[in-house]
């Protein structure tokens, strides 16, 4: 199985060692495009595009914040929505991300930053000029022929991005965005930082607590998967488990319905056929891995998709067409994905030839026999094979000296995420029994807690239910 990269191998990113910048002061005024409907307000703050090199060439990174509404604000809140984009600020402004964060605003301040690069969707900071157009997921290598011409496809594509700015396309990664973090902490004149990650922004989160632990207050990490692991071969099968979950929900509300209590042996049998001869499927065709892709699409939405789903798996059994699993427009017709992934390839270990792809398939397809590797970082990372610079994120245990960190979770993430909190003694997490991704935004519940956790430090006991 692929070895996690030693510090040597991946540079400076792994330990607080580099000496910061002064913290620079903060000229609030209005942001481009204006203030939204909920007064968001910006200001601009440099930072080195390679923290390893401080004192070299700088970039900007953009941040807004939203006013506490209360008479007495209690610090800051960073946020982190996720993507990863760099379209923070207008999530904040435009589309509801400011109005779940009404409560909160009563008793702090909420300040978010548009990250460096604007990976997949750029935004107000420092851009990298590539081209962001969403592309089909590639296939699972069969061979090393396969692999190699893999290899060659992504390091093309990642190449033509990298001429456009070689070192900020190699410091894209989540530790290069949590030292950013700091940057905007020490500007905010906070001793610690308060922070809420979402999905991907969740990665950013832990990064921060492995380089930063003393500089923590509190942290919630919402819909997110394990990236503090020391040992990155056990962790994806145990993440190809926590993502079948989605499926095994469906097979079991199946048994409780009349017309489709075979869809186990009939999914089955259908990903077979499939990974034999690619299914017709509409404009495009799946094999077995992409109509297990787009089975868990279905599944992740619960009860409302499982009628839809239960007849793709019907008529891909009785007529070898895969048409029923296809998105309904204007989704792409296919598993993809923002490419190039310069964050994650950067995020997340891949593999360095056919044999230790082999490996990794077979453990994960062991540990879940219904849908092996899709839906999972593994899957997705296939982009990253033969990719021109180094991990320099590589997965890690967290550190000692952390306070209770908060994680919030569904079916799956909360599997998942409760490996990260494991390792914090008194840490606290939320559970969701349903599907859907990250609870903040939908889960009145679940955001009661998390504020209160981040403005009183009131830990929710190991499981609380939401």
């Amino acid at each position: 199985m692929l070895k996690l990269l030693s510090l040597a191998a991946t540079g400076l990113l792994t330990t607080n060692v580099i000496t910061p910048p002064a913290a620079q002061a903060l000229d609030w005024g209005e942001c481009p495009g204006g203030p939204g409907a909920v007064g968001i307000e910006c200001a601009t703050l440099q930072v080195p595009v390679d923290w390893a090199h401080p004192g070299g060439r700088q970039l900007t990174l953009t941040l807004g914040r939203l006013r506490s509404t209360g008479p007495k604000p209690g610090g800051s809140v960073l946020v982190n929505f996720g993507g990863p984009v760099g379209i923070s600020i207008d999530l904040m402004r435009k589309y509801g991300g400011g109005e779940a964060f009404a409560g909160l605003r009563q008793k702090m301040d909420i300040v978010t930053w548009d990250v460096r690069g604007g990976p997949n969707n750029p935004g107000l900071s420092t851009n990298l000029p590539c081209d962001w157009s969403y592309q089909r997921m590639p296939r699972i290598p069969r061979n090393q022929a396969e692999f190699d011409r893999l290899a060659a496809t992504n390091r093309a594509a990642a190449t033509k991005c990298q001429a456009t700015d070689t070192q900020l396309f190699a410091a894209m990664d989540s530790a290069s965005n949590a030292r950013d973090m700091d940057a905007v902490r020490r500007a905010l004149g906070e001793s610690k930082v308060n922070f809420y990650g979402a999905s991907y922004g969740g990665f950013i989160g832990q990064a921060y607590a492995q380089l930063f632990p003393r500089n923590v207050r509190s942290m919630v990490l919402d819909g997110t998967w394990n990236h503090s692991t020391d040992n990155w071969d056990r962790e994806l099968p145990r993440l190809a488990r926590d993502v079948q979950t989605f499926i095994t929900r469906f097979f079991d509300w199946c048994r409780t319905q009349g017309n489709c209590a075979q869809a186990p042996k009939l999914w089955q049998q259908v990903v077979a056929r499939a990974q034999r001869n690619p299914m017709p499927a509409g404009t495009t065709t799946y094999d077995g891995d992409e109509i297990r892709w787009m089975g868990l699409s279905l599944a992740r939405q619960g009860a409302t998709a499982y009628p839809k789903l239960a007849a793709a798996i019907k008529t891909a059994a009785a007529t070898a067409d895969a048409s029923g699993f296809v998105p309904e427009p204007p989704n792409a017709p296919f598993p993809g994905s923002p490419t190039p992934g310069v964050v994650e390839c950067t995020d997340w270990p891949h593999p360095a030839n056919q044999r230790q792809l082999e490996r990794q398939v077979r453990a994960m397809e062991a540990a879940a026999p219904y849908t092996g590797a899709a839906g999972t970082i593994e899957q997705a990372i296939l982009s990253c094979v033969g990719w021109p610079v180094p991990v320099r994120n590589p997965p890690a245990a967290l550190p000692h000296g952390l306070p209770p960190l908060l994680m919030a979770g569904n079916w799956s993430e909360y599997d998942t995420g409760s490996r990260v909190i494991q390792q914090v003694p008194g840490s606290g997490s939320i559970y969701h029994d349903g599907p859907g991704h990250t609870l903040y935004q939908s889960n009145d519940c679940a955001r009661a807690k998390i504020d209160d956790y981040l403005s009183e430090l009131v830990v929710p006991v190991r499981g609380t239910r939401c």
